[in-house]
């Protein structure tokens, strides 16, 4: 597997033991996304509360890009050209939102 590869999360985000957001990846390795230090029991909860309401919007996101990279790859790119510049429009996108 490509070191840069994206890495799929087979479980939803969870908070571990030292309060840090976490995925188990389809590798079977844990990835921490978010790594507080200053995360209390009262912040990881609503951290918590807002992924689980927004689970729907994100299984909607999942299968649009999930069908946007299979009809591109069908038709002039490669799965991985796909996956690569759909995360690298998004990547962008997202960071000059900020």
């Amino acid at each position: 597997m490509d070191e840069d590869a994206p890495i799929t999360p087979i479980t939803g985000p969870n908070i571990d033991a030292e309060g840090r957001l976490t995925y188990m990846g389809e590798d079977g390795q844990r990835y921490v996304v978010v790594d507080s230090d200053e995360r209390d029991e009262t912040s990881s909860a609503a951290v918590m509360e807002a992924l689980r309401s927004a689970g729907p919007l994100f299984e909607e996101i999942e299968t649009l890009c999930q069908g946007w990279v299979d009809e591109v790859s069908d038709a002039a790119l490669t799965r991985a050209e796909a996956v690569a510049l759909l995360l690298a429009t998004l990547e962008t996108l997202l960071d000059e939102e900020n």
